[in-house]
């Protein structure tokens, strides 16, 4: 079988599974990088001929080009995607790549917003105008209900509900997540602006529109929250951006006593071991001052 042939017929297998327009995208380019590989240093083209080495020499490909432990590994797992689809569709009698393991990366601790600098950025944005209502409006449901980017920016009217939203994550599998007062009261400012903004305009059917409105997309979103956070002055240590709302989420909910399977749901999450791993950066004091509250002997009635 062409390797060319099974990519399309994976990526098709994607679409139809209704993986995120980004995901796609991103296999569709890593694989291309994966078979021109092939192609160019071994004249390979036909899936048969494919076996665990040519991947192995693929890692070592980006290793000596001096690539991220995490560029390498997302590249790889692309390849094992498509290796087990190959398998599962019985094009192969074996997983080429069941023994190739993952690059080591380090441990790379996310440093999350503090709630001093969540407080100033949801403040600097405070005129009446659209943009700005809707600026606002998203830090207050990114910071508040911990959902990905993609999820946000493809939020539907239809999915606000009285007391939380209808969040469509990895997959279309669906969850809640809660949705609270003060964000209740925004949307109600968002929703009449926006009304009136594009009274006139025409605009696409989702929550948050561009000026032009169409869909608001991520870069958008990741620069007016960089321009916030050099205004407010949100520390340097601090990668300013959708995913660490997510972190900060995460961290300040075990902190508010949240436990860890709640947590887990909240975040669309399909295992509590991906969950921890939004943990590790929590400090050591807070830690020590958490288990103080919930000490044995301290709670014997």
């Amino acid at each position: 079988m062409q390797l060319e042939s099974l990519v399309k017929e994976f990526l098709f297998e994607c679409e139809i599974r209704e993986y995120s327009e980004k995901t796609i995208e991103n296999y569709r380019k890593q694989l291309r990088h994966f078979t021109d590989f092939l192609d160019e240093q071994f004249q390979i083209c036909e899936l048969e001929e494919l076996n665990a080495p040519h991947v192995k020499l693929f890692i070592k490909h980006y290793q000596l080009r001096q690539c991220k432990p995490s560029y390498v590994n997302d590249n790889l797992k692309a390849v094992k995607v498509l290796c087990a689809y190959a398998y599962k569709e019985k094009y192969v009698d074996h997983l080429i790549t069941e023994n190739i393991k993952n690059v080591k990366e380090p441990k790379a601790l996310i440093h999350p917003f503090s709630t001093e600098e969540i407080k100033k950025m949801i403040a600097f944005y405070h005129g009446s105008s659209y943009i700005e209502i809707r600026n606002k409006l998203i830090l207050m449901i990114l910071f508040d209900t911990g959902i990905r980017i993609n999820e946000l920016i493809e939020m539907r009217e239809e999915q606000i509900q009285d007391s939380y939203f209808i969040i469509y994550g990895k997959g279309r599998k669906e969850r809640i997540v809660p949705k609270n007062p003060l964000v209740s009261k925004t949307l109600i400012k968002y929703m009449t602006a926006k009304a009136k903004y594009f009274q006139c305009r025409r605009a696409e059917d989702y929550l948050f529109l561009s000026k032009n409105g169409k869909r608001l997309n991520g870069q958008a979103v990741n620069k007016f929250m960089k321009d916030c956070a050099k205004a407010v002055g949100v520390r340097s240590m601090v990668r300013v951006s959708p995913h660490t709302c997510r972190h900060t989420f995460a961290q300040q909910q075990i902190k508010n006593g949240l436990d860890l399977y709640s947590l887990s749901r909240l975040l669309g999450h399909e295992s509590v071991a991906i969950t921890q791993r939004y943990l590790e950066s929590i400090q050591n004091s807070q830690i020590i001052a958490n288990a103080k509250k919930t000490s044995v002997l301290s709670n014997l009635k």
